[in-house]
């Protein structure tokens, strides 16, 4: 009996958390719904769609990082964890106090740093320093900013990896935030993540004139395709 109610008391709170978490998306929305850019948090299904893209952690040195614009409450940061990213290779770029808070407390052994990630031209090497830089995974809303915004944002992340390192990007829309030509670089797209809300795709822009990105497993292409259906 005291395991049926331990059980129901389990479940019952779990729904709490997501509600609570897409609470304070919502705020932070109605607070500033251009920094914010999304009504609630990205679905697992997409964060673990954008998390694929990641080079292979084991292939990490010990001072590698990956840098995470816009983690907002940390669900594509939980997905990057699952990918086998050690905590500590993480540098999670937020503009929201209460998020970074929250981020904090969530992840205590990644960087957190309240910041404007658009300001990553200049901030950049603060962040980062001389470590070498395995990926940006980004959920900002960059349709909500300039188009030479935007460009820099991308274009100045490619110039700081090594070559073939993806900088990783969700969007809902029809067309590419970033036209790849314009900063030099190419584009992969993946399928649509039907399970987000609304419907996602990810974009991979890599350095047109660095060298190929390391070639994907079958096991991990197979992956892929799973988490985008």
């Amino acid at each position: 009996m005291v395991e049926v109610l331990q059980r129901r008391q389990q479940s019952s709170a779990r729904p709490r958390i997501k509600v609570s978490d897409e609470a304070r998306f919502f705020r932070g929305w109605l607070q500033r719904p251009l920094i914010t850019g999304a009504v609630s948090p990205s679905s697992r299904a997409l964060g673990r769609a954008m998390a694929s893209y990641v080079p292979d952690p084991a292939l990490f040195s010990e001072n590698s990082r990956v840098l995470e614009l816009g983690p907002g409450t940390g669900v594509v940061t939980q997905m990057l964890l699952q990918r086998g990213v050690p905590e500590r290779s993480l540098v999670l770029i937020e503009y929201s106090h209460d998020f970074c808070k929250l981020l904090r407390q969530r992840f205590p052994d990644a960087e957190v740093i309240e910041g404007d990630a658009y300001a990553i031209g200049r901030a950049l090497p603060e962040w980062i320093g001389a470590d070498p830089l395995e990926a940006v995974v980004s959920s900002l809303p960059l349709f909500t900013r300039p188009d030479e915004m935007r460009e820099e944002v991308v274009g100045r992340s490619l110039e700081m990896m090594r070559p073939g390192a993806p900088f990783i990007q969700f969007s809902y829309a029809l067309t590419q935030p970033v036209k790849a030509k314009k900063i030099g670089a190419t584009l992969e797209l993946s399928p649509w993540v039907k399970r987000n809300l609304p419907p996602a795709r990810v974009l991979v822009y890599r350095s047109a004139d660095k060298a190929s990105a390391p070639p994907i497993s079958s096991a991990d292409r197979v992956k892929r395709e799973s988490k985008t259906s």
